[in-house]
């Protein structure tokens, strides 16, 4: 899989259609392995933070998650590149496996977010196969409630397994689980938790096709995503400017 190096993070080249390929040749090779669903966010704290940078270089996939990302992929000559969606992979994965039978396993999201997503899944997917659901503490797990949640999530024998305890948290737990639950595929997925679940509105789908969702956000939550947004990605338009021009050394 082709990668395109974004500020030091190679995006995966991909569109929904070949994630969901590429998902399904692992399950079927029972081969485990990783996804990152990246957008600025998860670039910019990629570029501050060297392991979670390598965490996504050495990820199965890295897949476009934001509107700037796609821009950036087809102005380098990566024409087919299409936003690949953490809550839109989600559905689509859902949907994939009803005819693959593929197993589910939902760890993250806030008290009783997991449950009202299964139900909301499988009222849309009759028939789902839900392996299981795990919620987290928002917090360090001790060593013991780590073996634990590790003993459950292989018991399930999942082929997939839904991390959503945000970003860069759920980078960091994938990476260092994924050789524990093998062989299945983790994907982090983010906000797919609250926006699948109904917990949190999503942007209408014109302004995520225009780039601007994360206005639409911003406005939803200023007083968590202010820092993210309004610091963030004015300098991650600074770094791409350079980056293009040759003035900023590579961090790959």
């Amino acid at each position: 899989m082709q990668r395109v190096n974004i500020l030091g993070v190679g995006v995966s080249a991909i569109n929904l259609a070949g994630s969901l390929d590429q998902l399904q040749d692992w399950v079927t090779q029972r081969q485990g392995n990783y996804v990152c669903v990246t957008g600025v966010h998860g670039i910019m704290e990629s570029r501050r933070d060297r392991k979670l940078r390598e965490i996504h270089n050495r990820a199965g996939m890295v897949t476009p998650d934001g509107m700037p990302l796609v821009w950036l992929s087809r102005l380098r000559g990566f024409k087919a590149v299409g936003r690949v969606y953490g809550p839109d992979l989600m559905l689509a994965a859902c949907e994939r496996s009803m005819t693959g039978g593929w197993r589910h396993f939902f760890y993250g999201g806030g008290p009783g977010i997991a449950d009202r997503l299964v139900q909301r899944l499988q009222s849309r997917f009759p028939g789902l196969r839900v392996a299981g659901i795990a919620t987290p503490p928002f917090r360090a797990l001790t060593r013991e409630e780590d073996d634990e949640a590790i003993e459950l999530i292989n018991g399930a024998r999942p082929d997939l397994v839904w991390v959503g305890i945000s970003t860069p948290r759920q980078e960091y737990w994938i990476a260092e689980h994924v050789d524990r639950l093998s062989p299945a595929i983790l994907i982090g997925c983010g906000a797919a938790f609250d926006f699948n679940s109904g917990a949190k509105r999503q942007a209408p789908a014109w302004i995520q096709r225009s780039g601007l969702e994360w206005g639409f956000r911003l406005m939803s939550e200023p007083r968590r995503l202010w820092k993210r947004y309004l610091l963030n990605n004015p300098l991650f338009v600074g770094l791409v400017v350079l980056e293009t021009f040759g003035m900023l050394p590579s961090e790959r």
